[in-house]
């Protein structure tokens, strides 16, 4: 889409608060005022379309200026959260090939060396700087809207190129299931190099809800974190089956109520003997509680199933549902024929979710995203493993490879043992 994809809902002008951090609230019209500001500086510096800008900041209010400020500029954010390891972020500033980050005084001393030139956003994106008009950018839905780099089987992580096509089409695509809406409160609670943000940030702006920033401590801390959902009214949260573990016994302890509408899964295989304790308390109306296998690749999500208390009294295993409408899902073998209902097939996703493919690797592009033998497109080949039940249902059956995944980040164990075989002094 072009850039008024990324504007906020239609009444988005008015002082509804768009964002919420620490009980203070910027509106809509600040959030699009600091962003104006910030994209006109970046499109001075040579930013536009499908150039990639690095985002090195805390998680704050001014963390969602930055992504708003770089897509308006036309860029493609990259981003270099400041709690990665510096040989990380290093090799994240080389490989993505940068020359311009929008970060802060306190998270630029914390980068490795670079030659690119920084952005400071407090002395850009200020409240005392008067109004700035958008900058005329002409944005295509092919150009690239974000670069978030995942672990790689070469031992090398991998950037993948998302483009606004794909991430503006994840919430027309779902909003029959959401109804997302103005009256909606969302959580920021992942990192912003992890997908799930884009979810979290899109999924309460393009709507004309309030996303609340969730500060790294709390986070961590399921008490708190419970506490900041009943204060702050949360109707839609989006976790890691092994966060949410933690929060049900929080929950479990505390008599403070919920408005949560929806709780989401993802990120990681969902357990769902886990939800016993939430079900027997809050049942599996209100919230629904949504189980989406995703994948970057692909675009945050890509199938839906609503779990339902038969779901976990039957003690199935992870069932992970059906596509996204605008998705195509089969289970494949070796020589990408469809697998029988029952049995563990490889699961490859098409449509319009597909990344453009990985920066600057076009051989793993390739090997990785690979023509589609049953229609139009590519199909992008995940590693993952799964086996489609009578009822059309999938249930996700673990990896093809030696990948896993702590809290949603996937983690390729021979890129572990890349670096340790550096060492000179181990053989094998």
């Amino acid at each position: 889409m072009r850039q008024s994809a990324w504007r906020p809902a239609r009444d988005w002008r008015g002082h509804r608060a768009a964002l919420r951090d620490g009980g203070v609230d910027m509106s809509y019209a600040e959030l699009d005022a600091r962003a104006n500001a910030l994209a006109a500086e970046l499109v001075q510096r040579g930013v536009g379309p499908d150039v990639p800008v690095g985002l090195a900041l805390d998680r704050s209010c001014n963390l969602v200026v930055g992504i708003l400020g770089i897509l308006k500029a036309g860029g493609a954010y990259v981003p270099l959260d400041p709690e990665y390891p510096r040989e990380r972020l290093a090799y994240m500033l080389a490989d993505s090939g940068v020359t311009v980050i929008v970060t802060s005084r306190v998270a630029a001393a914390a980068l490795p060396p670079h030659a690119a030139s920084l952005v400071l956003i407090e002395d850009v994106a200020s409240a005392s700087m008067p109004a700035t008009a958008r900058p005329s950018v002409h944005v295509l839905p092919s150009h690239a809207a974000y670069i978030i780099y995942t672990s790689g089987s070469t031992g090398r992580p991998k950037g993948v190129v998302v483009c606004h096509a794909e991430a503006t089409r994840l919430f027309s695509a779902t909003a029959h299931w959401f109804s997302p809406g103005p009256g909606d409160v969302w959580t920021l609670f992942h990192s912003y190099a992890f997908d799930f943000s884009v979810w979290e940030i899109w999924g309460a702006l393009l709507h004309g809800g309030t996303l609340v920033i969730v500060p790294r401590a709390v986070a961590r801390s399921p008490e708190e974190f419970h506490e900041l959902l009943s204060r702050e009214r949360v109707t839609v949260l989006s976790q890691t089956p092994s966060a949410f573990r933690a929060l049900v016994e929080a929950v479990r302890r505390s008599p403070l109520p919920l408005a949560l509408r929806f709780v989401v899964f993802g990120g990681e295989a969902l357990d769902l003997s886990m939800l016993e304790p939430w079900i027997a308390r809050h049942g599996d109306e209100s919230p629904q509680l949504i189980n989406m296998y995703g994948i970057t690749e692909t675009t945050v999500h890509v199938t839906y199933r609503r779990i339902r208390r038969a779901d976990v009294e039957a003690r199935r295993g992870s069932v992970i549902g059906v596509a996204i409408p605008d998705l195509e899902l089969h289970l494949l073998d070796a020589r990408l024929a469809p697998v029988p209902v029952g049995a563990i097939g490889e699961i490859y996703v098409g449509g319009a979710g597909v990344a453009r493919g990985y920066l600057g690797r076009p051989g793993l592009t390739a090997a990785r995203m690979v023509a589609n033998p049953f229609g139009s497109g590519r199909l992008y080949r995940s590693g993952d493993l799964a086996r489609r039940l009578p009822d059309g249902d999938l249930e996700f059956a673990g990896r093809a490879d030696a990948q896993v995944k702590v809290r949603g980040f996937r983690i390729e164990l021979v890129e572990i043992e890349a670096v340790i075989a550096e060492d000179a002094t181990v053989a094998q």
